[in-house]
């Protein structure tokens, strides 16, 4: 028995050792794969800090400053929160704090539904379909400027071919851009027009991921085909929905180009939106400390919004 002990106790060993080994040789492979994955992150580190983490940091310290960019040899003066508390008393802020929650609260959802709708018109494979999609994104694809500056000449109270249009039905010419209330319809529907198709592709992907089957099964079932739709479809599409309407959310906060083209705010305050508030104060008057400190605000805003649909989202998930 002794023996037999003795004979098996080498073999034992060598087990012992290879394993040793072969851990060590994963490890160290592990260790590859790391570095490389961090060799391959490095350029876009750096550029995300050069871009993005020093601006940062450097409109964090100019929000507590003073600073007159348009005054040679000026000296920034360290004023604390003044820029912040300057918000609480500033009415054009309030104003186009007003006009970008409006503006995003009532565009982004009716771009979701409009957009909706076309992507079960347009999610076959059909050829009218697949031309349909082509044509449908020419307004995305255009410049906002472009599109703010086409769509500015066309709504024009006497030269517009809106009004003319609207004239030969014996309506009256509207002041499209003069008039408050039909600028803030202006500038949502011109938003609508440019941004329906981007939601509309992407739930055309997201229906096309949903199984056929399953869709046949509610059917045969005797679903209708807005039952198939409410309880079939659109659970499946949930994680799309939070995601898009995420970004689209987000995006439609950070509206400036189209606002700054066809209305530059106006008339008075009724377009004056958040971002085109913070680029007047930093490139039009020059203010700098309250550019920066109106700018992180609405980067913090931003931050919440975006924690608030991942919350959202992580939810649903937790419930699956």
């Amino acid at each position: 028995m002794m023996g037999k002990g003795r004979n098996h106790a080498p073999f034992k060993t060598s087990e012992k050792i290879g394993g040793r080994g072969l851990k060590q040789k994963r490890k160290g492979l592990l260790n590859e794969e790391v570095l490389t994955t961090w060799l391959f992150l490095l350029p876009a580190l750096l550029v995300v800090i050069v871009a993005v983490l020093i601006p940062l940091c450097n409109s964090f310290i100019l929000s507590f400053q003073k600073v007159r960019i348009n005054v040679p040899d000026f000296e920034p003066q360290f004023v604390g929160f003044q820029n912040y508390a300057r918000m609480l008393e500033d009415p054009v802020f309030k104003r186009s704090v007003q006009n970008t929650v409006v503006f995003a609260l009532v565009s982004v959802p009716i771009e979701l539904v409009l957009g909706m709708v076309i992507a079960m018109m347009l999610s076959g494979d059909g050829k009218g379909a697949r031309i349909m999609r082509s044509v449908m994104l020419i307004p995305m694809i255009m410049a906002p400027v472009a599109a703010g500056t086409m769509w500015r000449m066309m709504l024009d109270k006497n030269t517009g071919i809106i009004n003319y249009l609207v004239s030969l039905a014996g309506i009256p010419a509207v002041d499209w851009l003069g008039n408050p209330i039909m600028a803030m319809v202006s500038i949502i529907m011109v938003d609508v027009w440019r941004m329906t198709p981007w939601f509309a592709l992407l739930l055309i992907s997201g229906i096309k991921s949903i199984s056929g089957d399953t869709i046949e099964a509610a059917l045969v079932d005797g679903a209708s085909k807005w039952q198939c739709f409410w309880h079939v479809i659109l659970p499946q599409l949930y994680r799309v929905l939070v995601l898009v309407l995420m970004m689209r959310t987000i995006d439609a906060f950070k509206v400036f180009d189209i606002v700054f083209v066809m209305t530059g705010g106006g008339p008075g305050m009724a377009t004056e939106m958040l971002p085109n508030y913070i680029y007047a104060q930093g490139l039009r008057y020059f203010d700098a400390g309250y550019a920066a400190a109106l700018a992180l605000v609405f980067i913090a805003a931003m931050a919440l919004l975006s924690g608030a649909f991942i919350l959202v989202r992580n939810r649903r998930k937790q419930d699956e």
